[in-house]
């Protein structure tokens, strides 16, 4: 058993034309996406298209989640103008999406946590804006009740892979278009990838265990930090051209 898991693309296109060719050319066939698809500052509409046309298991995201349960006046910075590049039937394919799945029976899916959206699994925010690994009784916390041996989650755009107590292995796969973001809750921090490629990951089944590969792919990020400079995401452009927020 061989895939690929895609995760938090945020409308940047040319970042998840970049991954989809890294994929096919490491003979990958199934790829799970973990959502955020489309929110933010960039080519949502193109964006959309290509993931609704792929063939792929897809879950919800927070920023998927607020397109579509709220009237536009209440939506945020980077949904208000995917939403104005969106149609009814990309709005009506979201609303089919599930926030959780279960993946050829061997694979747990979400976003963000199995309970939450909009919470950080694998990462905690101290009070002075500091980002680190959550404790491991945390995470396995989280982690309760599901059976998988292997769990996959996105949201903080950090690639990273957690072996649980028991075996089981939680993994986010990074961003496939956003290297960078600042964010208020808990408190004030900062996220920075380091370098503006495209993330993702390879999960392999072998002997009985998980084997994960991530992958950083470079890509025309420059074409996307001017879109999003262009846009008014001043901060969004900095981390698309540098990885880091300046």
């Amino acid at each position: 058993m061989r895939f690929a898991a895609i995760a938090d693309v945020h409308g940047n296109y040319l970042a998840l034309e970049a991954v989809l060719a890294d994929i096919r050319a490491h003979h990958i066939s199934e790829i799970v996406n973990l959502g955020d698809m489309a929110s933010g500052p960039l080519d949502a509409r193109r964006t959309m298209d290509a993931l609704m046309a792929l063939d792929a298991v897809h879950v919800l995201g927070n920023h998927d989640r607020w397109l579509i349960d709220r009237p536009v006046e209440k939506m945020g910075s980077w949904e208000r103008p995917a939403f104005a590049q969106l149609d009814a039937s990309h709005l009506d394919w979201l609303r089919t999406v599930p926030a959780t799945k279960i993946y050829r029976d061997q694979v747990f899916l979400c976003h963000a946590t199995p309970a939450d959206d909009n919470t950080y699994w694998l990462e905690a925010v101290t009070s002075d804006g500091s980002v680190r690994m959550a404790t491991l009784e945390a995470i396995e916390k989280e982690a309760q009740g599901i059976q998988q041996s292997l769990i996959l989650c996105a949201h903080t755009h950090i690639a990273r892979a957690v072996r649980l107590g028991d075996g089981r292995l939680v993994v986010n796969p990074g961003s496939v278009g956003g290297p960078g973001f600042s964010y208020n809750v808990p408190f004030p921090h900062v996220i920075e990838a380091g370098t503006p490629d495209a993330r993702y990951a390879i999960l392999e089944l072998a002997g009985g265990s998980w084997r994960v590969t991530f992958r950083h792919v470079p890509y025309d990020h420059d074409a996307m930090a001017t879109l999003a400079r262009r846009n008014g995401e001043p901060e969004l452009a900095s981390a698309l051209a540098t990885g880091w927020i300046r």
